[in-house]
């Protein structure tokens, strides 16, 4: 075997020894890799700093030494959190030889959550806690009243300015955090009211008994504040959520028990709607995707009902068993467990593995919810009769999705008639533009690349879905054709890995009609394609509004405000150009003015010298090459992908804004109107 000549080796062909090997000490693997530890450093990673302090209030309200909470926004983008619980501990750590409280705020997974008894259950156990917010914060003031004195302690970046100092004496306990984020870290450092709000409002619901105060102090003389104390818990909580429906029973299900050392507290309520508002919280954090406690939950109450339903002569002879989709329909509950040790998936906490979770819920709420039924006959009734309608409609859906389904949706013969498919069959490379009408169908089917760009036209507005069961929707042509075109399959036989493109886009017109059947398509996505946007599949075209042409040169515009700055860059290079003596003769005539798309020139309007300005009413209204340039192409477009920040504030605006009930739609355009840009009437 030949030798080669040993290479002189350089930092890119591998001399790797002790000195690429980077020990970051104290708080320093945060601040260097922020992400892992708070999801990002986009405007979740911001609110996640005031959560995790928040949350340590909340144990200490949890264990039962907290009752009052406050979150103060203050100026210069600083929050302050306080509690009346026990206080950090101050004295001298053994390990460490430093003060508890310095231990607590500078390294990590240090507190009283992760041995001991100070703590039987915790929110912030499997975060990271106080310590990243100082790790990210320019400046953070820690301040301690502990028997009858009062301790503080101030850090920059996470490193301490001064030992722990006692300043004073103080009465009661508590803890106060004050905190600036670093702009270092977090580009931007923009509260969101509304959003904290939310949060804080649900803590107070999941915790029996605590008042909890927010204030907003940032703007003088715009200050705000609002206050949270619930006595009735999250039976309070079902009223909330279901304040905008017409609930079927008045009688609210309720248990609070503990099971082999997990307490689990449940609540229910049916109203008068077809989907479904099922909350899981683990140690008072929620947990959108579920686990092990929303598990147990739902094996006893499709078994429950199916056992009082059969006790009690509901069924018909031929009638198979009620589905766990049937006993959901219309249902509102909320499923918090509280535990020791929580085991979540994942570093955002989103799905409890506790498996001693699945059990003690399957248990306390099936006993507890069976014997309600027992004693409460007339409701029972009530939610056996809408249970078994909405298995009368999954049966009648069942023949309709059939049909639909037989024929695997990836054969050429079963695609719908109108659809464009293009060539590749691999759905990583492939897209679908679902365009309203066959005039921006057929520009969108001459402008596209066969290749991987697939157009479904729609003819018309799409029926609503938020008001209607799944058989009357899979009656629709409009939707068939798009649940076949998409090749998932829906409802209980959807399959994710079948999706044929990766990239779902509504391109509708920039006008009312299209933002209607924009607002349709997402309801359909949103209630039966989740999964499809939880992945980040679905997208929504972004056409330009305007066209706007100097001589040759034309740019397109998004928005009123960019056409304003593209026609004052124009007039800007004329001037220039004007200055310099380098007038160039124009191709466009003098009079030229901002015009209709057929060309017409409307009386009134105001005259731009030298500027032609194209405003689009339709994407029929482009020809090929400009839908393509401005919309389609790859390299140019502009596209939003659809996300869901909050599942459940998303579906309370769908329910406002697509179900029956006209006094809460009415209510949230009134309250949103101002906020409104572009209004097009």
């Amino acid at each position: 075997m030949a030798k080669n000549k040993p290479e002189k080796k350089t930092e890119s062909n591998g001399d790797y020894g002790a000195k690429d090997i980077f020990v970051l000490e104290g708080l320093e693997p945060v601040r260097k890799r922020p992400g892992m530890y708070i999801g990002s450093t986009g405007v979740d990673g911001l609110h996640h700093l005031i959560w995790e302090v928040v949350d340590n209030s909340i144990d200490e309200a949890m264990a039962g030494f907290a009752k009052n909470i406050s979150v103060v926004l203050l100026p210069k983008n600083q929050v302050r959190v306080v509690d009346d619980g026990r206080g950090i501990p101050v004295d001298i750590h053994k390990q460490t030889k430093k003060s508890a409280l310095e231990t607590v705020l500078t390294t990590l997974h240090a507190g009283g959550k992760f041995g001991g008894d100070a703590y039987k259950v915790a929110g912030g156990l499997h975060g990271v806690g106080v310590s990243v917010v100082n790790a990210l914060s320019i400046w953070l003031k820690a301040e301690v009243c502990k028997d009858g004195f009062l301790y503080t302690q101030e850090y920059e970046r996470g490193k301490p300015k001064y030992n722990v100092k006692k300043v004073g004496k103080c009465d009661g306990s508590g803890t106060a955090i004050t905190f600036e984020p670093d702009a270092e870290i977090f580009k931007e450092i923009e509260y969101n009211w509304e959003k904290i709000l939310e949060r804080i409002r649900q803590q107070a619901y999941l915790n029996q008994g605590i008042h909890v105060i927010i204030h907003d102090e940032r703007k003088k003389g715009e200050e705000k504040a609002h206050a949270f104390y619930f006595e009735g818990g999250i039976k309070s909580y079902i009223k909330h959520v279901n304040r905008r429906f017409q609930p079927k029973h008045e009688e609210i299900f309720y248990i609070n028990k503990e099971e082999n050392s997990v307490m689990v507290e449940a609540a229910l309520q049916y109203a008068d709607d077809l989907s479904t508002r099922e909350l899981g919280f683990a140690n008072c954090i929620h947990t959108p995707e579920g686990g092990m406690h929303i598990t147990g939950f739902r094996t006893a109450l499709t078994r429950v009902l199916n056992d009082y339903g059969k006790k009690n002569n509901y069924f018909n002879k031929d009638d198979d068993n009620l589905t766990g989709e049937d006993v959901r329909e219309g249902m509102t509950a909320i499923i918090s467990v509280k535990i020791r040790e929580t085991q979540f998936e994942g570093q955002t906490k989103a799905k409890l593995g506790n498996p001693e979770a699945r059990g003690a819920v399957e248990k306390v709420f099936g006993e507890a919810f069976s014997a309600w039924l027992e004693e409460h006959p007339q409701e029972a009734r009530i939610i056996l009769d809408k249970v078994l309608l909405a298995a009368k409609a999954r049966r009648a859906a069942k023949a309709v999705k059939e049909t639909i389904m037989r024929k695997g949706a990836l054969e050429g013969m079963t695609l719908p008639g109108k659809l464009a498919d293009c060539q590749s069959k691999n759905a990583e490379d492939s897209e679908i533009f679902i365009v309203e009408g066959d005039s921006a169908g057929g520009s969108a089917k001459q402008a596209r690349d066969r290749r991987t760009q697939a157009i479904l036209p729609l003819r018309g507005k799409i029926l609503n879905v938020e008001r209607a069961r799944l058989d009357r929707m899979l009656g629709s042509e409009q939707i068939k054709n798009l649940v076949i075109a998409l090749g998932t399959a829906i409802a209980d036989e959807f399959d994710i890995e079948r999706l044929r493109y990766h990239k779902v886009v509504i391109m509708t017109d920039a006008d009312v009609d299209g933002a209607h059947i924009r607002t349709l398509l997402l309801t359909l996505f949103y209630r039966y394609f989740r999964p499809l946007i939880d992945a980040g599949f679905i997208y929504i075209a972004q056409p330009p509004l305007y066209r706007v042409q100097q001589g040759r040169e034309v740019r397109y515009a998004y928005s009123d405000s960019e056409k304003d700055r593209v026609v004052k860059e124009f007039q800007k290079i004329k001037a220039e150009k004007a200055a310099k003596g380098t007038k160039e003769k124009e191709e466009e005539p003098e009079e030229v003015v901002e015009a209709e798309s057929d060309g017409e020139i409307p009386e009134g309007e105001t005259k731009i010298k030298g500027i032609t300005i194209q405003r689009y009413k339709g994407l029929g209204e482009m020809n090929p090459e400009q839908l393509w340039e401005t919309t389609m192409d790859p390299a140019k477009r502009i596209m939003k992908q659809v996300t869901i920040d909050d599942g459940e504030a998303a579906d309370e605006v769908f329910d406002i804004l697509m179900g029956d009930e006209v006094a809460p739609r009415k209510h949230f355009i009134q309250t949103h109107a101002k906020s409104v840009k572009n209004l097009d009437v």
